[in-house]
């Protein structure tokens, strides 16, 4: 069956079902999206989101539950079937060949590619679709010469020349610069008055109003309610998702900002192929201060964040904490002096997966007392402290002794914030701290920095939200290609002009705020 000779009108899942073990992740779910509509799947973290969404497209298969294609009933049971029906699904990470081209990637797995020489045939087509809908990119440029934003056109065009009529988006924006993000949204609308459907997962409620249409929100695996975008305001969606009020728009309050405790000195780093990731850095982060680093991911901030944490090799340039030079230190040395290391992998640099909750609540002073003496750990300091963790930071788990991998991706974060932050820290650097979570503990983690902000620490705050940055930053440091293109005021920049910097367009000159002389 081919998926482009079918007119889609409509898909409807009857009481979805789906046990993991020990977890109910879709729990009677009933679902109808129509030809020309824009879906939008809210819900927090394990709410059944992406369970659901890999049912339709046929990596998972219900345990109950029907699933209907024009009001027959269909059993979708691979990508393959649920492409022939004009299903099609772009993954939150890009599923493409880095060292092939644009049309190399788009003729793998298309039927109709030829068996020799296919790509000038589909080079072609990949040119009538960026000149009908707008996703502009070269044919024959390879995979890993693409922005993040290109790459994600590349996908959309491979499902779209597979025949899909009904496209599933997948946190799309969450690697794309604003003006990428609008570019994107544009695109969406016009496929929709093609007659396309859209289900767009986003946990941004700012892009689901930006959008518009209908708005089914989640929550522990059952469906709250679906409603539209005209008729819910974006503090009712957040209270369907979380079950309780959300505070969006809280007081960053004045702090006088201290002495430096962090000053980096024309740092160059190099990354993993030995190409220079950071060129020549040089800034100061202050007492009571969040410096934020906005930028898209790939752009040297993960780099900078290994080098200032011990976990990567200064080439050149010094990292000065608290007067003392740091660069090339190991990581317990660095932490030893007062620095706590928020990682961007909080599952591989975070924790041990396997290990319980109590084990990975020590990992930063295990070898110290209370919790060791001359090398026998005492498990009764770590179990206690472990359990005042737990309560203080409100971290859901069945117990202490549950492995820490069993955890939801929100109260992981929590228990690694609560192990880095119990202690004084002088610096925390932060990467992403609230990547992939619910607005609950978005919130909540947002809190905890703002509150370590006024207890006197410095932060570095890297992330790729936005929102985050303009929220939680003293002073904003835009990333591109190693470099700073400027160090701006929040108050006076428009995130226009950061998508510019953020893309490389536009340098600033740094703009002290006055609070800080």
């Amino acid at each position: 069956m081919d998926g482009k000779e079918i007119e889609f009108k409509s898909i409807e899942l009857k009481d979805i079902y789906k046990e993991f073990p020990g977890v109910v992740a879709n729990n009677g779910i009933s679902l109808k999206i129509n030809a020309g509509e824009i879906h939008a799947l809210l819900g927090e973290n394990g709410a059944g989101k992406t369970t659901l969404m890999n049912i339709i497209y046929g990596i998972y298969q219900p345990d109950e539950g029907e699933i209907f294609i024009n009001g027959k009933k269909v059993f979708i049971d691979s990508p393959r079937t649920a492409m022939n029906y004009g299903i099609g699904m772009v993954h939150q990470h890009f599923m493409l060949v880095e060292n092939h081209s644009v049309a190399e990637n788009v003729a793998l797995g298309l039927k109709e590619a030829k068996f020799f020489n296919p790509t000038k045939d589909i080079a072609k087509e990949i040119e009538r679709y960026s000149s009908e809908i707008g996703l502009h990119v070269n044919p024959d440029a390879k995979i890993w010469q693409l922005s993040a934003g290109e790459q994600q056109r590349v996908e959309i065009l491979k499902a779209l020349m597979r025949g899909a009529k009904l496209l599933i988006l997948d946190e799309p924006t969450s690697v794309l610069t604003p003006q990428e993000a609008g570019e994107l949204f544009k695109t969406i609308k016009k496929l929709v008055n093609q007659g396309h459907s859209v289900i767009f997962i986003t946990h941004k409620l700012e892009e689901v109003y930006e959008l518009g249409g209908i708005v089914t929100v989640l929550r522990q695996g059952k469906v709250v309610g679906t409603t539209t975008t005209k008729h819910a305001t974006k503090e009712e969606l957040a209270k369907m998702m979380v079950g309780r009020e959300i505070i969006f728009n809280f007081e960053k309050e004045v702090v006088p900002q201290g002495k430096v405790i962090v000053k980096v000195e024309n740092l160059e780093v190099l990354s993993d192929k030995g190409i220079k990731a950071v060129k020549n850095l040089s800034f100061e982060v202050r007492s009571g201060e969040i410096l934020g680093i906005a930028g898209v991911s790939g752009n040297g901030q993960k780099e900078l964040v290994e080098a200032l944490t011990g976990l990567r090799h200064v080439e050149k340039g010094k990292i000065i904490i608290n007067g003392k030079e740091i660069q090339n230190s190991g990581a317990r040395e660095i932490g030893e002096m007062g620095v706590a290391h928020i990682p961007e992998e909080r599952i591989k640099y975070g924790i041990v997966p396997n290990l319980p909750v109590y084990e990975n609540a020590v990992l930063r002073d295990y070898y110290k007392e209370p919790f060791s003496n001359k090398g026998i750990l005492n498990y009764k300091s770590i179990k206690d402290f472990a359990i005042k963790l737990v309560k203080d930071f409100s971290i859901a788990t069945p117990s202490i002794e549950t492995k820490t991998k069993l955890l939801s991706g929100g109260n992981i974060q929590k228990l690694i914030l609560a192990r880095e932050t119990t202690t004084k820290s002088d610096f925390i650097v932060a990467a992403h701290p609230t990547y992939g979570l619910d607005i609950a503990a978005t919130e909540y983690i947002r809190k905890l920095l703002l509150k370590k902000r006024k207890e006197g620490s410095a932060i570095l705050l890297v992330s790729e939200d936005l929102e985050e940055i303009l929220q939680l930053s003293d002073r904003i440091a835009v990333m591109f290609m190693g470099e700073f293109m400027g160090i701006v005021d929040p108050k006076k920049v428009s995130i226009e002009e950061i998508g510019l910097m953020m893309a490389g367009s536009l340098r600033k000159q740094e703009e002290n705020n006055a609070h800080l002389n």
